[in-house]
């Protein structure tokens, strides 16, 4: 690997932690398009590189998915009979929908990744956060909406968080439960995301070296390691930062970034 992808996937890490701490956002609406910018300068298959970008953006997150999982544990905020309810929905939905990705073309990845973000942009910008107006679903209830929430999830590499908090808030769970339940959906999505795109990946032809299945797995081992240092950097800049004004910085960039990839890839 050239010095300066070493680099690029540090630095990518490295924000994506800072990102994580400061804002709670994961790491997909980042990292997807930056990878595949960064995949092509490689010179991977273009039919291909949308896949191997989500597919290692979904293992990247597991680590950090992990500790934020376990420190909202620690902190006894995880719903943990929700996390148990909406886990085989959100198992399931994550791991079909990796089989949908793997026959859709790249381009019609990147145009729904790039909606999906649109509609994550304006969320953020407007700082919308659903009025309670139901209680939390029964087992049933709950695996079906845990199924929707995987399956995008799977096809737009993120950990679900866009899509539980504002589930959970609406259910009338007050907005730390909402946060730190999303950190224990989100383990389980990134792990089943990130299995699903090694099984469909693997004995695909052109896949370039270091891959197993549609993991990149030198950009997951270097983005990880950079994200766990500066995900605690994030949180500690959240207590001092006008975090209100970044997110709206932020959904600015996330516009950015879909539009050049998908640029890029039409």
């Amino acid at each position: 690997m050239e010095w300066y992808l070493l680099l690029a996937f540090l630095a990518l890490g490295a924000v994506v932690g800072i990102a994580a701490g400061l804002l709670g956002i994961g790491g997909g609406a980042i990292m997807v398009p930056v990878l595949t910018s960064l995949f092509m300068v490689q010179g991977f298959a273009p039919e291909q590189v949308m896949h191997v970008a989500l597919g290692t953006s979904m293992a990247a997150i597991v680590p950090t998915s992990f500790a934020s999982m376990r420190a909202h544990h620690a902190k006894g905020a995880v719903y943990w009979s929700v996390v148990r309810n909406i886990t085989p929905g959100i198992l399931l939905g994550t791991f079909s929908a990796t089989f949908l990705a793997t026959y859709l073309p790249t381009v019609v990845l990147a145009v729904f990744f790039a909606c999906f973000m649109a509609y994550v942009a304006l969320q953020m910008w407007l700082d919308i956060k659903p009025q309670a107006h139901r209680e939390i679903p029964g087992m049933a209830g709950l695996s079906l909406t845990g199924l929707v929430i995987g399956s995008i999830s799977a096809l737009a590499a993120i950990g679900g968080g866009t899509l539980s908090v504002p589930f959970l808030m609406w259910c009338n769970v007050n907005i730390r439960q909402a946060i730190a339940t999303s950190a224990g959906i989100g383990f389980p999505i990134a792990l089943a995301g990130t299995l699903g795109y090694v099984f469909n990946g693997w004995g695909q032809a052109g896949l370039p070296e270091y891959t197993i299945g549609f993991v990149y797995w030198p950009a997951v081992l270097l983005i990880a390691s950079a994200s766990f240092f500066t995900t605690r950097i994030g949180a500690q800049l959240a207590h001092s930062l006008p975090v209100a004004t970044l997110k709206k910085l932020f959904a600015v960039l996330v516009l950015l970034l879909s539009a050049k990839m998908l640029a890029s890839l039409l």
